[in-house]
């Protein structure tokens, strides 16, 4: 049976990690990986919810290593504990933070090594077999139950390969990724951890949230370096009117990306922009570079298939077929476009859009700073009449907002309500979920039943 490698890196001093400014070798690397086996509880299943991003690596490495899947949900709320305690009984939580109000059993990940802690020589990289399960990986649906979907070691490793190629990583020049998303999200999971293990790149312990703290780890890091992110913290650190240092690659997902602003960031940072599409379930299966096409070209081997009125993904690393959730217009075997979320499609009085087109256009009126549209519950199956939306835009009041949403979209979409907020309320990935929006339209029409709003 083929194996792979845990890590493409093969000097002992190769850099793995940088914590808190602090290069961190394969050789240490390796001896905290024994630290956390040595601590791993007597059970199959893991549920590592590490907030520095070097622990969670150690403690997936450690998993791997000792033959325990990894569980890897979308949030950590009492429910999908719940879940997850139905899904694999036997789950204990690794965690570097009081893990008391966790309903599952918990194990403290142990003190590091030191630098000088390493002695002696350096035992062989670890391979673990291309077939073996390393991870569960959840997306949350519609009704917000979680949906497990196999992660084996062998395509998980295609995948990040692939990855590396498309961004042109270069072990001999290896870059340092800076993420702004959690690693237990496939993206950040793939994209900060796993395409850093494979392709010889290291990756910054920190998860750097906000602009100024963004701009700070990009000021600390020695070059070259690249930054994974997402548009919600793109547009944040270009809105705050921090000092940027230059960066040799941006990497974005999990929402489109207007073309305007992925211009705007590759001036700013003086790098090339390259998106990534991909899903749970698929994982990643194409890039662009979205400031100059909006084409997209596929990973080698995946194929796009219409099946009825549905496209589906196939070959490559993808371990079965899956349906995509998205319009795609295909333009040849390797490339295609989006044309938006088929859950996204709306039809109002005859006329059809879809909520990524309205979101761009709000988001590219000049003064709003954040903004998106919203389908309330029991505004679908051909009983749309008016959508929602919200909306961050401090030096703007609701009548120019509105004269200005008029000149792109036709009135059948013009929100009723259009909220004003201080802040849309992402999660760690930069997502608006269903919901949060689902609460946010009930407080403000509790707010409305008992004071007038104009907006």
């Amino acid at each position: 049976m083929p194996s792979f490698p845990l890590v493409s890196h093969t000097a002992p001093d190769a850099v793995i990690a940088r914590r808190h400014g602090e290069a961190i070798s394969l050789q240490r690397f390796l001896a905290d990986i024994d630290r956390v086996i040595a601590v791993l509880p007597e059970c199959g299943h893991i549920l590592n919810v590490c907030a520095d991003r070097y622990h969670f690596a150690v403690g997936l490495a450690a998993s791997m290593i000792a033959g325990k899947i990894s569980l890897l949900p979308s949030t950590y709320t009492p429910e999908t504990l719940r879940q997850l305690a139905a899904f694999a009984p036997d789950c204990q939580i690794l965690s570097d933070a009081d893990a008391a109000h966790h309903s599952l059993p918990a194990v403290r990940f142990p003190a590091l090594c030191a630098a000088g802690d390493v002695v002696g020589a350096m035992p062989a990289v670890p391979r673990l077999d291309a077939a073996q399960l390393v991870a569960w990986v959840f997306t949350s649906g519609s009704t917000g139950t979680p949906v497990p979907h196999r992660k084996t070691w062998g395509r998980l490793v295609v995948n990040v390969r692939a990855e590396g190629v498309a961004l042109g990583l270069d072990a001999r020049r290896p870059l340092t990724l800076i993420a702004t998303v959690p690693p237990q999200h496939m993206y950040g999971f793939e994209s900060s951890v796993l395409v850093a293990w494979q392709n010889g790149a290291a990756f910054d312990a920190g998860r750097p949230f906000y602009a100024a703290d963004i701009a700070a780890a990009m000021a600390h890091t020695l070059p070259p370096a690249a930054l994974i992110t997402t548009p919600f913290h793109l547009r944040a650190l270009l809105d705050e009117g921090v000092a940027l240092t230059p960066v040799d690659l941006v990497v974005s997902a999990t929402a489109p990306l207007p073309v305007a602003l992925a211009q705007a960031a590759e001036a700013r940072l003086q790098a090339p922009l390259l998106e990534i599409y991909g899903s749970t379930e698929t994982g990643q299966i194409a890039t662009r570079r979205s400031a100059l096409c909006e084409e997209w070209t596929l990973f080698p081997g995946i194929r796009l298939e219409a099946r009825g009125d549905q496209t589906w993904a196939d070959g490559g690393h993808i371990e079965v077929a899956v349906p995509m959730s998205d319009v795609i217009e295909p333009l040849d075997a390797a490339h295609f476009r989006l044309k938006g979320r088929n859950a996204d499609i709306i039809n109002i009085a005859g006329k059809r859009s879809s909520l990524g087109y309205l979101n761009q256009q709000l988001v590219s009126i000049d003064g709003v700073r954040d903004g998106s549209f919203h389908l309330p519950d029991g505004e679908r199956d051909g009983h749309i009449t008016r959508l929602a939306a919200f909306v961050v835009a401090p030096g703007l009041d609701p009548a120019t907002l509105r004269a200005a949403l008029r000149e792109r979209i036709d009135p059948a979409f013009m929100p009723r309500p259009l909220i004003f907020l201080d802040a849309l309320p992402r999660n760690a990935t930069g997502k608006l979920p269903r919901d949060t929006c689902e609460a946010l339209l009930r407080t403000y029409r509790t707010q409305r039943g008992v004071t007038h709003d104009a907006g």
